[in-house]
């Protein structure tokens, strides 16, 4: 389930006061005020909302916030792409999402003061805070676009108590059940002294049937050795090595077909997740957190489906619902693990933090390419054709960094100014790898060709079936210095001014092969280094108690760094591809936002520009390597409003709309191939529109709290999200495609003692598709001309409707 915005359990509001609004404290500045005192547009969701409603994913929370949208990826190498988008800040394809991308994302994650995006299931979360706009000068790592903040809950030295909640459920499209664990402690151990623990397991049967999955001889898990050819004998045919795996073949070697076999609900989600922190307030005026966060996820397939062509006996039929056309299972796992300390010391006139924090994210995953060598005529091109065509790519990211941030917040008001001071080092080393193979390659070859080694060796062939080998290896490095200065020339009238100075060095060295043929790669190496200054100014003025005006313009930034693509050879791209230079956006912002009626509503009314210069665009290059294009610019502009508060004293609900204008405002363009007589292509025309953003967005929820005189509380909540159509990619290339507008409704009913709560909830009432991204036919579908009768296109669903039971029990 979903909500939007900030707001209060029907319950908790009733305990406070009938029918008021509850004064939410944010830490957005970097000191703690109420979420209507910040003077930019920024919301924030409780721990708490989260809890009643049921939501531990972050698509079910991004979506509904006003002017932000998320491409839902479900579970499958969740944490490797950033899917969250703000106010329309996206030139990247809705489908990107196997393999870690080269441009990093236009929006910042913080866990707590600790800059990582890696999707953690929210559990045992104090408050999320959303940023639009750029917030460097507040921020150790910067941003684009915006930031979105989760600020966990600390350990309570006061009592001791936690909790156990057990979640079951079932979704359209499976035969199994959604069992889903969890357990919270926390422990007192002295005055000043105490640790909070949880931990949960999310196991989930699957949706999706992948309808005709190759039946593959299975000797190992490993791949097929490369063998030099001066290491082979050909005089004694084909050898299979360990870990070979081709597919079985219905007859002869040479000419036999596929066999096949369906595997239902093949995207099951195993998830185990943890936090443990212990606080030590030292004195009144030191306190000590260390905190451990891991998750671990195992991903069975894809949660997207098949639309295109399914070729059953030789005739073209449909692909009914949740089936995949992939002709391999696609699991994926991942580990992720963050450890941080941050200590706040009250100075007096000022409070010093700093936090410190190591983290490593890593995943593997298996991807059918099947279809995209077909719809490319690589397979007969290349590899003069094979009755059992099949290409797999086995993908991996790695991630490891040390982040240190110190911070010094003004604790009084001196000459009527508030100021915020700070220091930011980054040292981040990434991996990206992906090894193509295409099992029984080498098989079929010596089968249907008996001179086949004869020729091919002596052309440099490599005995293997391993055609693409690529390793990125980048190292990161960032220092900055930031801050704000608050000038209050009445009671009534501020002025805030900010600055960021940053100076950072990149590294990338690369190896690009083509194994089968050794003398094709490259492994070129490339060191960028950039400074600069980013600034901010804020204006804000109390028309009233009740209402505030506020103007912003702010500078964000984010870093260039090297393709590193070959020069020479067969694979040979031009040198315009080996780089690419950072891209900056200023964002122009007015707003108005304050109470009515009394603190029974709220409200927050803003409009904005933003001018996007030199836009990095996520792509490939002729030969298929990842690489970054630069654009010219692009504008995104809109209106976001939020709005809640109470009807009656028991009926509270929420609003957020968006409109949202977001095009190119320049021709983009892209370095084209070696042999092209032009040295680039027009990826896009000027007043194309930005992917994966859709004008117009509405969320609104409901929740309706009945007193029973028992001291019990019945809730009862319905919310719901609407957002219009998108596109899928940049452009009118072949990635391109028209994705229609959905709405998604949920609901749900609680009831809640002192001790208990017991919730029946129904999620996507109407099971609509939610379709948020997608690999078209064009791309990655079928193609019988080269024996591939399979398909690989395939569109991200939401979760489908899910009927499920929550109980939980506080001690």
């Amino acid at each position: 389930m979903s909500l939007t915005s900030v707001g209060v359990s029907a319950a908790e509001a009733q305990a406070t006061e009938k029918g008021k609004i509850e004064v939410i404290e944010v830490t957005a500045n970097r000191r703690t005020q109420t979420l209507q005192e910040i003077p930019y547009n920024i919301s924030a969701v409780s721990g708490q909302e989260l809890e009643d409603a049921g939501i531990i994913d972050a698509s079910q929370l991004m979506r509904n916030v006003a002017g932000i949208t998320v491409v839902d990826r479900g579970y499958r190498n969740s944490g490797a792409v950033n899917g969250v988008i703000i106010r329309g800040v996206n030139v990247d394809g809705g489908a990107n999402g196997d393999v870690a991308l080269s441009a990093i994302p236009t929006v910042a994650s913080y866990i707590n003061d600790t800059p990582l995006y890696a999707n953690f299931i929210l559990k045992d979360v104090e408050m999320v805070e959303v940023l639009r706009g750029p917030q460097g000068t507040l921020y150790g790592s910067g941003s684009l676009a915006g930031t979105v903040k989760y600020r966990m809950n600390r350990p309570e030295t006061d009592e001791f108590h936690g909790s156990a909640s057990l979640g079951l459920g079932q979704a359209k499209g499976s035969d199994g059940f959604n069992i889903n664990t969890d357990v919270l402690l926390n422990l007192p151990l002295s005055e000043q002294l105490a640790v909070r623990a949880n931990v949960g397991n999310i196991n989930n049967d699957g949706i999706v049937d992948y309808s005709n999955v190759y039946n593959l001889n299975d000797n190992s898990k490993a791949p097929m050795a490369n063998v030099p050819s001066a290491n082979f004998d050909p005089s004694a045919g084909f050898v299979a090595s360990p870990g070979y795996n081709p597919p079985v073949s219905d007859g002869d070697l040479a000419t036999g077909g596929n066999t096949f076999r369906s595997v239902k609900d093949a995207d099951t989600v195993d998830i185990t997740y943890g936090r443990v922190s212990a606080l030590f307030e030292a004195t009144s005026d030191l306190t000590l957190l260390l905190a451990y966060q891991f998750q671990n996820d195992k991903i069975g397939g894809r949660r997207q489906v098949t639309r295109g062509t399914n070729w059953v006996d030789g005739t073209e039929q449909p692909y009914g619902d949740y089936e995949n056309g992939a002709v391999l299972l696609e699991p994926s796992d991942r580990d992720v693990s963050l450890t941080s300390l941050e200590a706040e010391w009250n100075l007096g006139f000022a409070t010093l933090t700093s936090s410190s924090s190591k983290y490593r994210h890593e995943g593997n995953s298996i991807s059918d390419n099947t279809g995209f060598y077909a719809k490319n005529d690589w397979f007969a091109d290349l590899y003069y054709g094979t009755p059992r065509p099949l290409a797999m790519a086995e993908r991996g990211y790695k991630e490891d960094a040390f982040v240190q941030e110190l911070r010094l917040v003004s604790n009084q008001r001196e000459a009527n100014i508030d100021w915020v001071i700070g220091a930011y080092y980054m040292d981040q080393d990434t991996l990206s790898t992906q090894d193509s193979y295409m099992p029984g390659y080498q098989e079929w070859a010596f089968a249907a060709f008996p001179t086949w080694w004869d020729t091919m060796g002596s052309f440099g062939m490599v005995y293997t079936d391993n055609d693409f080998h690529y390793v990125r290896n980048q190292n990161f490095k960032d220092k900055a210095v930031f801050g704000e200065l608050t000038y209050h020339f009445s009671d009534k009238f501020r002025a805030t001014f900010g600055a960021r100075y940053f100076d950072n060095k990149f590294t990338n060295d690369t190896i690009l092969s083509l194994p089968i043929w050794p003398f094709l790669g490259d492994e070129p190496s490339f060191e960028t280094k950039e400074s600069d200054t980013l600034f901010k100014g804020n204006f804000a003025y109390d028309l009233s108690d009740d209402t505030m005006l506020y103007a912003t313009i702010a500078e964000g930034y984010r870093r260039g760094g090297a393709n590193a693509v070959p020069l020479s050879g067969s694979l040979e791209e031009r040198p315009e591809w080996q780089q690419y230079t950072s891209d900056y956006a200023i964002n122009y912002e007015f707003g108005v936002k304050g109470y009515l009626d009394a603190g029974a509503h709220s409200y927050t009314l803003s409009t904005f520009l933003i001018d996007w210069q030199d836009p990095q665009l996520n792509t490939a290059t002729t030969w298929g390597f990842f690489a970054v294009a630069n654009g010219e610019s692009a504008q995104t502009s809109g209106v976001e409003l939020e709005l809640q508060g109470y009807l009656t004293d028991n009926l509270h609900y929420i609003l957020g709309y968006a409109y949202i204008e977001a095009e190119l405002t320049d021709d983009f363009y892209a370095p084209s191939s070696v042999g092209a007589a032009e040295s680039t292509y027009l990826v896009a025309a000027d007043g194309t529109r930005l992917p994966a953003t859709p004008e117009h967005t509405l969320s609104i929820s409901m929740d309706y709290t009945h007193a029973m005189e028992n001291g019990m509380y019945w809730i009862s909540q319905v919310n719901g999200y609407y957002q219009s159509d998108t596109t899928n990619a940049l452009g009118d290339s072949k990635y391109q495609a028209d994705i229609k507008g959905f709405s998604i409704w949920n609901v749900s009913t609680r009831l809640s003692s002192d001790d208990w709560d017991l919730t029946l909830y129904v999620s996507n009432l109407f099971n609509d598709d939610g379709v948020t991204g997608l690999l078209p036919e064009s791309v990655m579908g079928t193609d019988p001309s080269e024996n591939f009768l399979g398909n690989s296109s395939k569109d991200y669903i939401s979760q489908p409707r899910t009927i499920g039971l929550i109980a939980k029990y506080r001690f």
